[in-house]
């Protein structure tokens, strides 16, 4: 590489990352394959359109290309119809909610600090400015019980066009076949935001909230389904010519958020990212990953009940999934920014979080989330848990000393050194 300023951030970066132990729970680490596939010529190639249906030409390969992609998306997830095109999460979102609401309309989704995200309404966004949220919560931190009554009550009064179901940082299980009960109750679309858990939906270990009836399902092709940092949309219903107005109906979802996707929202799909999401889907279709998928959960309960072992109070007091949030000002008395600075210091990366009924400001709220899905792609099994979560409790206990950060750094970067992320082998 001729530029030297940027090829010595991209080493500094591949140490960093050889060097420590990833916990961000939306974070982790591609296959060479997937990799080789992000870095191809398919970077070159403009696409507006689908499949079959282009504004350019030369498109003899990625037509093939894009409906592997979708062909693969559809049946790990045993679904009428795929998009590959949204380039994240968050638009994967927006595609959804402009498809299928008219400005002022409302939405009924999880409150930001009990687990939901940005795009779930956030007063910040862009999204509350156009729509109405509505925002349910948990009933118990201490259990993470989703209050489902209130959310029945706040649907029949409100009406919602779409109910979502989805998080960020929640670590239970969601009770799906309650969302669809209420929406077919009140007629509104029903989405889920999959985002953080894809991967173990794919894999069979987490429920699917297509199997109970929801009409549309979002996710992130990175996090637990280790792809490209890229959106999917996923739909029941029919699937018809994307470059064509259909009626405005559930059975046209397919349609419509095609059409919002392209020519609504974006112009030219990056082909390259295409393209390694088509190989991370193949991935995530063998054994091998089921069995990933599995110690992703074996772990994170594990290290769970190793942090409550240690003093760290946990919200909803363990996890069913991939992440815990714990709330470490009850825990230690420091608050999550301080938490997650300390912990780096000696290679643990976390991400400071608010949790429910939160005192303190967003940018130092009283909680850390963490998880294992990036910890488990490194070869990371239950018994490795215990030791991560006592460097955990030493660092914070020993935040202000110096020389015991450093001893613990150390033996942080030669455990990690061990256990080497798939692209630096």
């Amino acid at each position: 590489m001729n530029d030297q300023q940027i090829y010595k951030l991209i080493k500094a970066e591949e140490i960093r990352q050889l060097e420590g132990l990833e916990l961000i729970p939306s974070e982790n680490y591609v296959s060479k394959d997937v990799m080789r596939a992000l870095g191809s010529v398919f970077t070159n190639k403009y696409s507006e359109g689908y499949p079959g249906r282009r504004y350019y030409g030369g498109q003899e390969n990625t037509d093939q290309l894009e409906t592997i992609a979708i062909e693969r998306a559809k049946k790990l997830f045993r679904v009428d119809h795929a998009n590959v095109q949204s380039h994240s999460g968050a638009p994967a979102n927006e595609a959804v909610y402009h498809a299928w609401l008219d400005p002022g309309d409302k939405v009924l989704a999880m409150e930001l600090s009990h687990g939901g995200h940005l795009t779930h309404g956030a007063p910040v966004t862009i999204l509350a400015k156009q729509y109405q949220f509505i925002r349910y919560g948990m009933k118990d931190i201490e259990t993470g019980e989703i209050d489902y009554d209130n959310i029945r009550e706040l649907a029949l009064k409100h009406r919602p066009k779409i109910i979502l179901a989805g998080f960020s940082a929640y670590p239970r299980n969601l009770d799906y076949k309650k969302f669809v009960e209420i929406g077919n109750e009140v007629g509104a679309v029903l989405v889920a935001d999959m985002a953080h858990i894809a991967g173990l939906i794919a894999a069979g270990v987490l429920d699917n909230p297509l199997d109970y009836g929801f009409h549309v399902m979002t996710a992130t092709s990175h996090k637990t389904l280790r792809g490209p940092r890229g959106g999917l949309i996923l739909t029941q219903g029919n699937v018809g010519n994307p470059l064509k107005q259909v009626e405005k109906t559930i059975e046209n979802l397919p349609t419509l958020i095609d059409r919002m996707v392209f020519p609504g929202m974006q112009g030219g799909p990056h082909m390259n990212v295409i393209a390694a999401k088509a190989v991370a889907f193949g991935e995530a279709s063998t054994p091998e990953y089921k069995i990933y998928a599995q110690q992703v959960l074996n772990n994170a309960k594990e290290l769970s009940i190793q942090l409550m072992n240690r003093g760290f109070k946990l919200i909803t007091n363990g996890t069913d999934n991939h992440l815990m949030l714990v709330d470490i000002f009850k825990s230690f008395g420091i608050d999550g920014d301080q938490a997650e600075k300390t912990l780096d210091k000696v290679g643990l990366n976390v991400n400071k979080n608010a949790i429910a009924f939160d005192t303190l400001p967003p940018f130092k709220p009283s909680g850390i989330r963490l998880g294992t899905p990036a910890l488990t792609t490194r070869g990371l099994k239950q018994k490795d848990m215990e030791t991560i979560a006592q460097w955990m409790l030493d660092a914070i206990e020993n935040r202000d000393n110096t020389s015991r950060l450093e001893a613990i750094s150390k033996e942080v970067k030669e455990f990690a050194s061990s256990f080497p992320p798939p692209t630096t082998k």
